[in-house]
């Protein structure tokens, strides 16, 4: 997820980060400071930084957007029409040769595992897919519940734009300037019910 407003950005650099040197100066964040800076300083298995790796969730309505969307832990409000989903596959970065790891649920906790692509074919049993499709992430029965719902998709370095295969936005207000931007319509899906 990126603000609408680094998408020309990515357009032209496809999604760097901000160690990168095709980084965008004008970057519009979104999300909780404080936590993007305890994942760049979070050292992964393999002795990387955390930072030096782009997230992605295996799925929608995860709880950063609820907080971004309801500007909770200090975090400034973002109107959902103003959040756009970039949509990769791992098939994708697979195909492109880019170098990935993958956690079990949310990178920064303890108890989720890192996995690399020796692991990748099976990716369908450690990942919980039921979690990750959970409307809700509270469950007096199920503590871990959130946890495993944030299980993420880690890629290294900056990801070309032709790693994106299309966009996921709020309304026809937003689709509109990903078309003004130059995105073929084809390729940008209007899906209210993946925000909040």
């Amino acid at each position: 997820m990126t603000h609408i407003e680094n998408i020309p950005h990515i357009l032209q650099c496809g999604i760097t980060h901000t160690a990168s040197l095709n980084c965008n100066p004008d970057y519009k964040p979104i999300g909780d400071a404080s936590l993007i800076n305890t994942r760049n300083s979070f050292k992964t298995p393999d002795g990387k930084s955390l930072g030096d790796y782009i997230p992605f969730y295996f799925g929608y309505r995860m709880p950063m957007l609820y907080v971004v969307q309801k500007g909770y832990n200090s975090v400034p409000t973002i109107a959902p029409e103003n959040i756009v989903y970039c949509v990769s596959s791992v098939q994708r970065i697979i195909d492109l040769k880019i170098d990935f790891v993958f956690t079990d649920g949310h990178a920064v906790n303890g108890l989720s595992n890192f996995y690399t692509s020796n692991d990748v074919e099976n990716i369908n049993t450690i990942i919980d897919f039921q979690a990750i499709k959970a409307k809700f992430w509270k469950d007096e029965n199920d503590l871990d519940l959130k946890r495993r719902k944030e299980a993420e998709f880690l890629v290294e370095g900056d990801i070309p734009v032709v790693a994106i295969l299309g966009y996921v936005v709020y309304d026809d207000h937003a689709e509109k300037k990903l078309r003004e931007m130059g995105i073929d319509a084809q390729r940008i899906i209007i899906r209210p019910t993946f925000y909040f």
